[in-house]
């Protein structure tokens, strides 16, 4: 992917980190969450609210007209109100999301390899996530060494090591 270019996360890109959100819980083409209910709800708004805190990070992949085009970032949540792939305090979660246009073209991995260089280089290691079994991302998380750590009924809990 000679066109693509990734960039660090920014506070001002709040809304996009919004869309590629309903992006990643949209999934699959037989899913269909509004972007409306899903910022309404408090367990998907909380990835992005009050973006950017301590402890956050991202990428942003822009295609060759310098638009965006998939996001993948992290950020800590505390042991008292865990996300849904909470695993250990200190442990940051990951979310990845990608216009579907361009999807399984190399994107979302090129973003999962920055936030992870990104999350080391941040002192971070360990980073996890959350990924239904049926999503083809896992085999990508799976791919890029992330080891399944919690199984629910149609998810997993996987958590990378960056040592």
């Amino acid at each position: 992917m000679n066109s693509l270019r990734l960039r660090k996360a920014r506070r001002t890109d709040a809304r996009f980190l919004g869309s590629m959100l309903v992006e990643a819980l949209n999934w699959a083409s037989t899913r269909s969450v509004a972007r409306v209910d899903a910022l309404a709800d408090p367990a998907a708004f909380r990835y992005i609210e009050g973006w950017k805190r301590p402890g956050d990070g991202g990428m942003i992949a822009l295609d060759a007209a310098g638009t965006p085009i998939g996001a993948c970032w992290y950020r800590l949540f505390p042991e008292h109100s865990p996300g849904l792939g909470f695993v250990a305090p200190g442990v940051p979660e990951l979310t990845l999301g990608v216009v579907g246009v361009w999807r399984a073209q190399g994107v979302g991995r090129e973003l999962l390899r920055g936030v992870l260089v990104q999350a080391r280089q941040h002192g971070f290691t360990r980073i996890s996530l959350t990924v239904d079994r049926a999503n083809f991302a896992a085999r990508l998380y799976a791919a890029e060494d992330f080891v399944p750590v919690h199984r629910r009924e149609n998810s997993l809990v996987m958590v990378r090591l960056l040592g």
